[in-house]
């Protein structure tokens, strides 16, 4: 690849895709607080422009840059250069002494017309940008995963204003999409405000309940995306995109905030994301009435097995502040590595409906063999009819549990528990 007539290579396997981005491109590089991120899918990934990096001198205007995404540990950023050439196989050199104290460079290279070039080392990259506490070093994902979910571990934050003065931040990994809607696009429904956005209707909800918007101009919207719905958070101000260890200091009885956190050096309110998009929808979490199918820790170990991201990124901060540490994986074939590697977890909250093996499909697994045999396992799904219980109880979860209600799953969690505690 190439940045500012300067050409690099980057290890094959860190790469996980290749992005190219132009001025009327549906991927587009969009600066919050001076630093770039780039909308993809349904995240927002933070950019390192390779050039300011390294500080790269160039006069030339470029029409297209290319994004190369890649991942250290389970932080996944993108590097911003100017052309991407080919794959080749390489002969790697020993960094020159004299440039060994730059972390971004692993080694150099001759290529076949005889030129010179230097290997990007993602780790280096990652470490110059701040992300050094977040980097695999070496350790598989799995092992990253469960590492990163001790108290050291950072989390991507974002921080805005909304009804007053006082900051506040949600999980970036909730947030689909930064956008700023017309106030004068904005339509009400039943004295319910909405925007047409993207050939569906999104419906506006305000932290403050309030459905007073800006006189004029554009009004920032956080927008929240799962599956087949769509919410917008209206806020006052975007203020920045932080990483920081997310530790609730106070907790909070009103409703739509988890409690106070010290980010970036200032106390903030971390909102409950989940509080907000039922008034939106109010069938966000699934409905309720279709049948699915026809050594002891200072803070209980729980596995959250989930196939959607959204709702991961939703119940780890949540069952964190409960003051349960949280290991979140995307399946159950992800979970199963965890219990061959030796991992042990006080309990076991699995999603149903999930694509390959189903949460009941799981849970048979689970009691079959191995070590988490006796592992309490709570149900969670859209699917709550009394049929749909029976049938988690007999493959082998302790109770089962509607995906909307958030209150009654601590209570089961806490109850669980406490029952077992007390069996022992």
């Amino acid at each position: 690849m190439e940045c500012a007539s300067e050409r690099f290579a980057i290890p094959q396997i860190s790469v996980l895709e290749l992005v190219r981005t132009t001025a009327n491109s549906e991927h587009g590089i969009e600066m919050i607080n001076n630093a770039p991120v780039l909308r993809l899918r349904d995240r927002l990934l933070p950019l390192v422009s390779l050039k300011k990096l390294l500080r790269l001198n160039d006069e030339q205007s470029v029409q297209e840059t290319f994004i190369v995404v890649t991942q250290v540990g389970t932080y996944t950023f993108g590097i911003i250069v100017d052309r991407v050439f080919d794959t080749e196989e390489i002969v790697v050199k020993p960094v020159a002494p004299i440039l060994r104290h730059i972390s971004m460079f692993s080694g150099n290279t001759i290529l076949g017309d005889g030129s010179v070039i230097m290997i990007l080392d993602p780790n280096g990259i990652a470490g110059a940008t701040g992300e050094s506490a977040l980097l695999g070093g070496g350790q598989t994902t799995e092992q990253t995963v469960v590492r990163d979910m001790h108290g050291d571990a950072k989390t991507s934050l974002l921080v805005f204003r909304a009804g007053g003065d006082d900051l506040k931040a949600v999980p970036l990994a909730l947030v689909a999409r930064l956008e700023e809607i017309e106030v004068k696009e904005v339509e009400y429904s039943h004295g319910k405000p909405m925007v047409q956005y993207r050939g569906h209707l999104m419906p506006l909800v305000a932290i403050d309940g309030s459905t007073h918007f800006r006189d004029e101009g554009r009004q920032p919207v956080l927008v929240f995306s799962d599956r087949d719905h769509t919410m917008g958070l209206v806020v006052d101000e975007i203020v920045d995109i932080v990483e920081d260890r997310l530790k609730v200091e106070l907790t909070a009885d009103n409703p739509g905030v988890i409690g106070t956190a010290v980010i970036a050096g200032k106390a903030t309110t971390i909102i409950d994301a989940g509080y907000y998009l039922p008034q939106a929808f109010g069938d966000w979490f699934g409905r309720n009435d279709k049948e699915y199918g026809a050594e002891e820790h200072l803070q209980p170990r729980i596995l959250l097995v989930d196939d959607s991201p959204f709702f991961r990124n939703l119940l780890t901060p949540l069952l964190g502040v409960a003051g349960y540490e949280v290991v979140a994986v995307e399946g159950p074939d992800r979970a199963l590595q965890l219990r061959e590697q030796g991992h042990d977890f006080d309990m076991i909250i699995s999603d149903i409906e999930m694509p390959g093996m189903s949460g009941f499909d799981f849970a048979a697994a689970v009691r079959a063999e191995g070590r988490w045999q006796a592992t309490p396992m709570i149900a969670l799904s859209s699917h709550a009819t009394e049929k749909d219980f029976e049938r988690g109880r007999q493959v082998g979860f302790n109770d089962y549990v509607a995906k909307f209600d958030r209150d009654s799953l601590l209570t089961t969690i806490a109850t669980t528990l406490a029952a077992i505690k007390g069996a022992a």
